[in-house]
């Protein structure tokens, strides 16, 4: 027997689509899958995305943390889970697409073990080191780097995730070599930068413009086109002397594979309609991300995003060789 629905959410099932309901949509709770540790950028995100989508849907949003893995773990079960409309799984281009191209054989493929809903945030990365190292520049990190090599060390979320990625791009592109500490999510991660324990982290403006305000990371340099006002005291990478390194992250929804199209599009609607919440603009917006154009949103557009990032990642994996160490 489905949970007894609350006033609320009984009065919003009128308002469901008739091909919802012939479905047999029986709406409860909408758990968010955050394939992730808590404190990284995926989960502020969801919880930002959760709040805003509550009053679209008429009943309460529930985000659940579940991380390990680089973000398999999670994908793994919201690929699991009933196609019915009452979970849905928020990742970005990390567990999306690029951990695909890092690990092929991990049991999760995202072009056929989940059904895209939408683009919701486009977020700049930051590039930022520990305030332990006294390094203010990416030239004086990079130097560092050459003078270190491997005991040289960059945290990251964990294996597959953009902020393993992005290191491991970053020093392809500058000729170097170094450590990347993986840890079980970005927020362990930041700690131990603030500690000084590793030397440099890579991850997206909603996590680091806290840390760098805060004093626990020193921002070098974001991978906007250029400065972000946010930040306005910390360069592009081209206007810091890599123009090459240019990763701007999309974070999005999906549900489990099978699920109804009309599902879909309901939860698509309510996505659209919570980007227009004030609240959720102003949090976006102060940390950096923002959201794609109209024709970058809906189930098919994503759809083509996921195969076009899986084939690209492929490829550099391959040329630049890297990998999941």
């Amino acid at each position: 027997m489905p949970p007894k629905l609350g006033r609320r959410a009984a009065l919003a099932l009128p308002l469901l689509p008739a091909p919802v309901l012939a479905q047999g949509y029986q709406p409860r709770a909408l758990t968010i899958l955050v394939p992730s540790a808590p404190g990284g950028t995926l989960d502020a995100l969801a919880r930002f995305f959760g709040q805003a989508m509550a009053p679209q849907l008429g009943r309460g949003v529930v985000v659940e943390n579940v991380g390990g893995a680089g973000g398999l773990i999670g994908m793994q079960r919201a690929a699991r889970a009933e196609p019915d409309g009452n979970t849905l799984v928020f990742g970005n281009m990390g567990v999306m697409a690029v951990a695909h191209a890092l690990n092929p054989g991990a049991g999760f493929d995202p072009r056929r073990d989940m059904a895209p809903i939408t683009l919701v945030a486009d977020v700049p990365m930051v590039l930022a080191a520990s305030p332990k190292r006294g390094l203010r520049s990416l030239s004086a990190l990079l130097d560092h780097i050459r003078r270190n090599g491997e005991k040289a060390t960059f945290g990251t979320a964990g294996l597959g995730t953009t902020s393993h990625l992005a290191p491991g791009y970053l020093l392809h592109l500058a000729g170097l070599k170094a450590t990347l500490v993986a840890y079980r999510g970005a927020g362990p991660a930041l700690a131990d930068l603030a500690a000084g324990t590793v030397d440099a982290v890579i991850d997206q403006t909603v996590t680091m413009i806290p840390g760098h305000r805060g004093g626990t990371a020193v921002a070098l340099a974001v991978s906007a086109p250029r400065r972000i006002p946010q930040l306005p005291d910390v360069p592009s990478f081209a206007e810091a002397g890599l123009p090459g390194f240019d990763l701007v992250i999309w974070n999005a929804f999906a549900a489990p594979p099978g699920t109804p199209a009309p599902i879909l599009a309901h939860m698509a609607e309510a996505l659209e309609a919570a980007q227009q919440d004030p609240a959720l603009q102003a949090r976006l917006a102060e940390l950096a991300s923002t959201a794609p154009p109209p024709e970058q949103r809906g189930p098919a557009y994503m759809q083509a995003r996921i195969l076009a990032d899986v084939a690209r990642w492929t490829d550099l994996v391959r040329v630049a060789g890297l990998n999941r160490e």
